[in-house]
């Protein structure tokens, strides 16, 4: 069962800070160009703390990013910057934002912040659709244990077509604690709530889900594994309790999470398109030779991304596709379903009818040699949202072939997690993120 729990949450104090000033995008989302705009923003933006800039005498003697992270955390509890509730909440969180390449559709994204109880993914409860790599975890790892605290919250799913959440936690009329506007245009609001008959019934309500991790997968799992290096000797036979509400059984058996109802409107997955550089000897005319075992080849006359993504679009209604964008020309490839089944024979039948696995099965590594321990470490391979900029690399030089992709689908997601699969990593890229800072949940 899914373990919710209300937390004693740390926030940024609005009478000391614009709050507007201080939160971020999730660690892995800051470019340096964005990390540098929010270190000119405020002293106390959460960067400073989750992807702190070395400094010119780092080393044993005058400490690194992760010793000052958690000197600025201290300082900045001790001056009132961050405050903590005096009671344990849990709070709702909107996010209204328009569809990047929708022509000004806009959505919201109804959730709420809470701890979640964290397991193994053997236990049936928490369901990964991503691999992951050791370096990232190193780093959370490393971040967590200097700073004993969650500054960003793990994004998860969970299916309720009833809506329960939604029509318990948000009002139309209720007024926003936090309001702020981010980079991309998202609105994000903020309401808390600590009534405990609400709480309550909210726990109760996520108590039979299953929950999928959508964005996350590398905190998840570095939370995990700090959470079995202190458990007690003795495990606690049931969850604590304040104010008739449960808690963990010890602080690190959960993690911030936002959970997010996946039968609900407001969620979109973007496509991650794929650039391949630094190759020996890449030629268009070979690479199309070999993929014709496998696709039907059509050359793509328009050179515009939003026509290229828009016939990408329109090819991939029932049917795997996706369009390689080289010096010479831009081609759609269409797949054979029965060259595609004896070629990823290996794989289960939902794996091989995602754009992605066929991608990174078949094109990466069969057609274009490349290892999967260099898909893995990016050796020659970039991952991109901008389709443009895809299509840009390749012209100006600085790649050898662009693939871009049709995203995929919440009901292939679905299938792939509850079935204990997993895509590529980067298979997924779910918008708008969740920011940091809106809460925090410290361990001690």
């Amino acid at each position: 069962m899914a373990r919710i729990y209300p937390f004693y949450a740390l926030r940024y104090n609005p009478s000391l800070v614009r709050v507007q000033d201080c939160v971020t995008q999730p660690y892995d989302k800051i470019t340096p160009a964005m990390q540098q705009a929010y270190y000119q923003k405020s002293p106390y933006n959460l960067v400073r703390i989750i992807l702190g800039l070395p400094e010119l005498f780092d080393g044993k003697e005058t400490g690194d990013v992760y010793t000052r992270a958690a000197r600025d955390f201290k300082a900045w509890r001790e001056k009132g910057i961050l405050a903590q509730e005096p009671e344990p909440c849990v709070f709702a969180y909107s996010q209204k934002f328009t569809v990047p390449g929708s022509n000004g559709k806009v959505l919201e994204r109804r959730g709420f912040i809470a701890l979640g109880g964290l397991h193994d993914y053997s236990e049936g409860v928490v369901f990964r659709h991503e691999q992951t790599l050791s370096k990232p975890k190193s780093d959370r790892l490393n971040l967590l244990k200097a700073t004993r605290a969650h500054f960003g919250q793990i994004f998860m799913l969970y299916s309720d077509p009833g809506l329960t959440a939604e029509k318990l936690l948000f009002s139309e009329d209720a007024i926003p604690e936090i309001e702020v506007t981010d980079e991309y245009d998202v609105l994000h609001r903020v309401w808390k709530i600590s009534d405990p008959n609400t709480i309550n019934i909210l726990i109760s309500a996520l108590a039979d889900k299953k929950l999928i991790i959508a964005d996350g997968h590398h905190r998840y799992e570095t939370a995990l594994n700090y959470s079995k290096e202190h458990a007690p000797a003795q495990p606690a036979s049931s969850e604590r309790s304040t104010n008739s509400l449960p808690q963990p059984p010890y602080p690190e058996a959960a993690a911030m999470m936002t959970f997010v109802n996946m039968d609900a409107e407001g969620l979109v997955i973007l496509p991650t398109h794929r650039v391949v550089f630094g190759l020996k000897d890449f030629a268009t005319d070979a690479f199309l030779e070999k993929a014709k075992e496998f696709f039907e080849v059509e050359p793509v006359a328009s050179k515009e991304s939003s026509e290229l993504t828009a016939k990408l679009a329109a090819a991939g209604e029932g049917k795997t596709a996706f369009i390689a964008i080289t010096r010479e020309g831009n081609y759609l490839l269409r797949s054979k379903t029965e060259a595609i089944a004896k070629a990823l024979a290996g794989a289960s039948e939902r794996q091989r009818q995602l754009d992605v696995a066929q991608l990174h099965g078949i094109v990466l590594e069969k057609l274009l040699g490349l290892t999967p321990e260099a898909v893995r470490e990016q050796t020659n391979l970039r991952y991109l949202r901008d389709a443009g900029e895809a299509i840009e690399q390749v012209l100006r030089g600085d790649a050898d072939v662009s693939f871009l992709m049709n995203p995929v689908t919440m009901s292939q997601l679905r299938e792939v997690a509850f079935a204990g699969e997993v895509m590529p990593q980067k298979s997924t890229d779910f918008f708008p993120k969740l920011l940091s800072g809106l809460a925090i949940y410290p361990l001690e």
